[in-house]
């Protein structure tokens, strides 16, 4: 026989919140429930007076015990259901792209009603990732959605480090082609017209970086004719942006030779681009902090500090808004008269404001005139609907 229904009521306060739409509702959030619940099945909310309140998937492992699928009137979770939550998605990035681009997000996790799950392009391949273990028991039914709406695309599953031991039980581990061709290289994509590798098996996230385009784009049009530092420089994507922009020289700063190796592999993708070829290409193997601060007669006209989360809990706020004024003050120190500071965070546990203030406050410090240029958020295609989905902010500064 069949379990019944997992029925769940919350707290007053967490019933709540999630009428007003957050999608997560915490163990210690749960008043009652009428049975234990199974990894991954449906989640039934009611509220306090027996109505229906929300769907959601249940993860009896994790902090985060239900992530809400459907908010409002009941309604039956199909597999017409889900091709029609995948669709909007999808449809969400129409229009976002032209033929120069097919590098991008295509589902945002709770941001597009797919909580805890991420699915990027690059160029005919799709990464599939998961955060949650709710999501294993429907692998196969995801991986025949986006065979249908995708049939020439491979599809590559990336897990989270904390679900891997529960997808190996499940038959399921990191890197696994779900559907479509073999991989055993970097996948080259295409942003704006530039060249760019994703290891899509092996690297962070899911491959590339693909939430910093916009920024990229900026800098390249405020490259020209400026002697460039890509601080926490990674894959070099900056570096390429600002070479294409006209700068006289670009230097990637980073402390992993894997980081320079892959932005130099970048570099040789784009050497028929008349103005990256041109541009001086210079690495520094170091950490960035240390650099910054120790080699103070190094001047540049433009400097990109895109540092690696600095919160990675809410513990570490405090010492993340120490590290990010660091960051900027001895960055400033290597500007030219006219030069300028491109500063981002993506912790999601230091926010806009907060983040803003101190690199603010940092130029300040510095005793030069300043002028605040602009700053930015998430792009389209990374969409932010509630707060603690919102990580990505920059800030541009001229001295």
């Amino acid at each position: 026989m069949p379990p019944t229904t997992l029925r769940v009521r919350l707290k007053t306060v967490a019933e709540s919140v999630v009428r007003q739409g957050h999608p997560w509702v915490f163990d210690e959030s749960i008043r009652e429930q009428n049975r234990d619940g199974q990894t991954g099945e449906m989640a039934v909310i009611y509220d306090r007076n027996d109505q229906f309140l929300a769907i959601g998937l249940y993860d009896s492992n994790s902090p985060i015990r239900i992530r809400i699928l459907h908010l409002g009137k009941p309604v039956k979770i199909t597999k017409e259901w889900w091709a029609e939550r995948l669709k909007a998605a999808a449809s969400r990035r129409d229009g976002l792209f032209d033929e120069k681009t097919n590098g991008y997000r295509i589902i945002h996790g709770e941001n597009d009603g797919w909580p805890g799950l991420v699915l990027d392009r690059y160029a005919d391949v799709l990464v599939l990732k998961l955060y949650t273990a709710a999501w294993l028991s429907r692998l196969e039914e995801i991986t025949a959605l986006l065979r249908a709406k995708s049939p020439e695309r491979t599809v590559v599953l990336r897990l989270s480090r904390n679900i891997i031991d529960a997808a190996r039980i499940g038959g399921f581990d990191d890197a696994q082609i779900l559907t479509g061709s073999p991989i055993s290289n970097a996948v080259i994509f295409s942003e704006n017209g530039i060249r760019l590798e994703a290891d899509v098996l092996r690297g962070q996230k899911t491959g590339f970086f693909l939430d910093q385009r916009e920024n990229r784009k900026i800098v390249e049009n405020l490259a020209l004719g400026r002697r460039v530092l890509n601080a926490f420089s990674f894959s070099g994507g900056f570096s390429l942006y600002a070479a294409r922009g006209g700068a006289r020289t670009v230097t990637d700063l980073d402390i992993s030779s894997h980081a320079l190796e892959n932005a130099e592999r970048n570099f040789s993708l784009n050497r028929s681009d008349r103005k990256i070829a041109q541009a001086e290409h210079h690495q520094i193997k170091a950490d960035a902090f240390d650099w910054l601060a120790g080699n103070t007669k190094e001047q540049f006209d433009l400097i990109i500090l895109d540092p690696p989360s600095l919160a990675k809990k809410e513990q570490d706020r405090t010492s993340a808004l120490a590290g990010y004024r660091r960051l900027a003050v001895s960055a400033i120190s290597h500007l030219h008269e006219g030069g300028i500071l491109v500063a981002a965070s993506c912790s999601a546990h230091v926010n806009d404001e907060e983040f803003f203030t101190t690199i603010v406050a940092a130029a300040a410090e510095s005793g030069r005139n300043y002028q605040r240029i602009k700053s930015t958020d998430h792009p389209a295609d990374h969409p932010s609907t509630f707060p603690e989905s919102r990580y990505l902010k920059c800030i541009y500064l001229e001295f």
